[in-house]
């Protein structure tokens, strides 16, 4: 997989923060904040929009359900721990301490518009 379109009601907001926190790549913003290109370094291209209501969309805040999860996975455990500390003194909603769990370590974070991050660690 090498694209994925989240569905939120602040465009700018949530590109922003993923910029920020996540090493993502503004490539293009459209209209007024009605559309955000993001890249990573793996060839990875996140659309961030409002809903498409043709497509039956909603976003999570206007459901208030959270339904999927954005997942960025550290090469090292020490990286966890880090972005913990740097989400947890910026903007970000977190919703655990790091943990282990199912052969891993990590925590959760929410981003604006009520999408869920999780930052982790595996071995191997």
């Amino acid at each position: 997989m090498n694209h994925i379109d989240i569905h939120v009601p602040d465009v700018a907001a949530t590109a922003a923060f993923l910029v920020r926190h996540f090493g993502l790549y503004l490539r293009e913003m459209r209209g007024a904040s009605g559309l955000a290109i993001l890249d990573d370094d793996a060839g990875l291209e996140i659309v961030v929009s409002h809903p498409i209501e043709k497509f039956g969309s909603g976003d999570q805040q206007a459901l208030d359900l959270v339904t999927y999860h954005l997942g960025f996975i550290q090469t090292e455990r020490s990286n966890v721990d880090r972005l913990y500390s740097a989400l947890k003194e910026s903007d970000a909603e977190i919703v655990g301490e790091p943990r282990e769990m199912r052969g891993g370590y990590l925590f959760y974070c929410m981003a604006p518009g009520r999408v869920l991050i999780e930052v982790g660690w595996r071995a191997g």
